[in-house]
């Protein structure tokens, strides 16, 4: 499998003469699994793997018994080498913070040089027990959906292969049986992190509500939508609180999100109508009823599919960094995206047709707060190729 960008940043990590905490949050089938193996053949000291992912959850003795093992490895690497504990999908052990912890400190005591990568794929469960009992005990690093840029230097995918596809890099040997790709998305990732990554590690009252928005937003996906509209597509007495939680804890699983509406006030961003945005375009594809071939002749469907395209490289590309990533509207008038770093705008707008037109929007968001680039991507802007191959940090 193809060796992701962090691998090096990672790897050179692993060769210092001391302990740490590693942890990699990022959604399922992501890599992150596949990144520690290829770490673990390229170290020259023991290491020891073990993953929490089972049908039966786990409780805390389950961490210490691989601890030990981890430290019987360090043990036989020396004080110098030491040795890599690798512990997949402990997010799903209760309280498996506190127990890392506990053991962490003990080692710290006895200047133990035990090495420890933790891998996660619900973000929101896995932030949450690094803040309330490892906060100063730790490195984090999002391992998100796959851009373009990788897919196709690994896979060789064309610019189309990329918007219809997502980026998946398990699927991406299925996908000249697209029936096949299709199940294997659908059965694999997206009902997985579902019931597996959301509904078995956070509280769902209602959990045909949370399927119902999933879906939501990946048929509206580059839409805003406000909660009270959401409320009126779904056949449940739910409320707008409640949605708003799906939504973050679909996020947290990297699946969809609800893009907030650009305020220079944060505080008012939370109160805003989200726009929906997959953060995989194989979430759309995979349950929508196009071929490729169909989805490129469709012009309405493929700038649906070329605008999610953008968004989820923006999210993805700027997750863990000071950019933020909104969208802006007043009456009619409305920009794609903006991104945000401190004082710093940028506007972008998003054409997959060739045709001239006007961008009101862009005008009108121009005049009222200044930003310092205005930029059009596709049509006869920036092409989408070069755009999806550069890091957004590029343009702020």
């Amino acid at each position: 499998m193809y060796k992701r960008p962090i691998f090096n940043k990672i790897l050179k990590r692993l060769e210092e003469p001391r302990g740490f905490i590693q942890v990699l949050s990022g959604p399922r089938q992501v890599g992150k699994t596949t990144l520690s193996f290829q770490l673990k053949e390229a170290i020259s000291f023991p290491s020891h793997y073990a993953s929490a992912d089972e049908p039966t959850l786990q409780d805390s003795s389950w961490i210490e018994q691989q601890w030990e093992i981890g430290r019987l490895r360090t043990m036989e690497g020396g004080k110098s080498s030491g040795a890599l504990l690798i512990l997949d999908e402990v997010q799903k052990i209760p309280h498996w913070s506190e127990a890392i912890k506990r053991l962490w400190d003990e080692d710290t005591s006895r200047d133990l040089n035990l090495k420890v990568m933790i891998l996660g794929s619900s973000a929101l469960l896995v932030q949450k027990g690094l803040t309330e009992s490892l906060a100063g005990r730790f490195e984090l690093t999002h391992i998100t959906h796959w851009s373009f840029k990788e897919c196709h230097e690994a896979f060789g995918w064309t610019l189309e292969q990329y918007i219809y596809f997502g980026g998946y890099p398990g699927a991406a040997v299925l996908i000249e049986d697209e029936e096949r790709w299709s199940r294997y998305v659908i059965d694999s990732l997206i009902e997985t992190s579902i019931s597996r990554d959301i509904m078995l590690m956070a509280r769902v009252h209602k959990p045909a509500l949370l399927r119902r928005v999933f879906e939501l937003g990946c048929h509206y996906s580059g839409q805003i939508l406000s909660y009270q509209k959401m409320l009126g597509q779904l056949q449940d007495a739910g409320n707008a609180t409640t949605l708003a939680h799906y939504l973050e804890l679909l996020s947290g699983a990297g699946l969809v999100m609800g893009l907030p509406k650009f305020y220079f006030e944060r505080v008012r961003q939370k109160a805003s109508s989200p726009k929906l945005q997959v953060l995989n375009t194989a979430l759309i594809t995979a349950q929508g009823s196009l071929s490729f071939k169909e989805a490129q002749e469709d012009r309405e469907a493929w700038g649906r599919l070329v605008e999610s395209t953008i968004g989820a490289h923006l999210i993805n590309s700027t997750l863990g960094t000071k950019i933020e990533v909104s969208y802006w509207r007043e009456g009619n008038k409305e920009v794609d995206f903006i991104l945000r770093k401190g004082e710093n705008l940028v506007a972008l707008e998003v054409k997959s047709s060739q045709r001239r037109t006007s961008l009101p929007g862009m005008e009108a968001f121009s005049q009222r707060f200044h930003p310092q680039k205005k930029l059009l991507i596709g049509g006869q802007g920036i092409p989408l190729k070069e755009f999806l191959m550069t890091s957004p940090e590029y343009w702020i």
